[in-house]
């Protein structure tokens, strides 16, 4: 007999789903996260308030020096450029030569100028000469002519003398001081004509110096130590006269210019520690002093220039109004370079 079939195994149970636990979040702790951000954000005003009155900080710092914009005092054109971008110079090292030929031809007709009025002063010197010998020796004669007239006058009172005597001495006298005065007046005319003369010779020196100077500033050179900046010169160019020509970055006076703001002024001084970083040189604080604190800033751009402008926004925030700092290092290391714009930042401890 054959067995029967087993029957499959039923599933086991499936056990009923946990009922979710309800949280309950009782009012209190959901006020408490708000509450700590307050505090902490107060925490941390309080925090940089005491900071600040520490520490004087700005990141709105650059490294400046001046710039001599050398413009050429002639006007002519460039046969020599004598330096290269960036090429580093020394006072009174050549940068450049003017065309110097038609400043010569100036000099030697200045020059000859200069000795035609030389002779005809001179000649005129001779001619004062001889004048001034005519005169003397008219007013040699003077004296005896008014003695023989007073002599012939006295004895005319006398009855002594007859008319025609003591009219032919007043005749004589007169005539001598009509000589007199006409070779007074021919000397005072020479004397001018000299005068004329001497004005000349000086006119001429005068203009010989002007075209010797001239002619010497053919040669442009650099008037400070320093490094040349952005050249554009190409032989040939014109260089004109009082118009920018070579710009050369001062090598004595870098200094760092540090915008503070204006709550900062009240506790820093002139002569007070500062410490500067270099961002052309980072990871580096260099000792440094407060050479001077700017007294005066324009709130408006683009006045005359007199005034320091440091705009109030950055980013669209508007900021409190800064003042320039003018900080100068103090014993630098040898070697260290400066870059006129670079970024700096500048940290004062009042």
């Amino acid at each position: 007999m054959s067995e029967s079939p087993t029957p499959p195994e039923a599933p086991p149970p499936v056990p009923p789903a946990p009922q979710a636990a309800v949280v309950t979040q009782r009012p209190s702790s959901r006020l408490l996260r708000p509450g700590l951000s307050i505090l902490a954000a107060i925490a941390l005003f309080i925090a940089w308030e005491v900071l600040t009155s520490f520490v004087a900080y700005t990141d709105d710092a650059y490294v400046r020096s001046d710039l001599v914009a050398l413009a050429p005092q002639v006007t002519g054109h460039l046969i020599e450029i004598a330096v290269v971008d960036d090429q580093t110079v020394h006072r009174g090292d050549v940068l450049a030569k003017i065309d110097p030929v038609p400043f010569q031809l100036a000099v030697d007709a200045a020059q000859a100028s200069l000795q035609e009025a030389d002779a005809d002063a001179d000649a005129m010197r001779n001619s004062m000469g001889a004048a001034q010998d005519q005169l003397d020796a008219a007013s040699a004669l003077l004296p005896d002519a008014e003695e023989t007239e007073q002599r012939a006058a006295a004895l005319g009172r006398a009855g002594f003398a007859s008319q025609k005597v003591q009219d032919d001495a007043f005749a004589a006298l007169r005539n001598t001081q009509a000589n007199v005065a006409a070779k007074r007046a021919a000397r005072d005319s020479v004397q001018a004509q000299l005068a004329s003369r001497q004005a000349a010779v000086a006119l001429a020196q005068a203009q010989l110096a002007s075209a010797q100077w001239q002619l010497a500033r053919t040669t442009i050179r650099a008037p400070v130590d320093g490094v040349v900046n952005n050249l554009n010169l190409q032989l040939g160019d014109t260089a004109q006269a009082d118009i920018p020509l070579i710009g050369i970055v001062a090598a004595d006076d870098w200094r760092v210019i540090a915008n503070y703001k204006q709550s900062y002024l009240s506790s820093l001084r002139p002569g007070a520690t500062a410490w500067v970083w270099l961002d052309a040189h980072p990871w580096r604080f260099y000792r440094a002093r407060i050479r001077s604190i700017g007294r005066a800033i324009s709130r408006q751009p683009g006045d005359d220039g007199l005034l320091h402008y440091v705009p109030p926004t950055t980013d669209w925030i508007r900021l409190q109004h800064r003042f320039p700092v003018t900080v100068v290092l103090v014993n630098p290391p040898p070697g260290l370079t400066f870059y006129m714009g670079a970024d700096a930042r500048c940290i004062v401890f009042p």
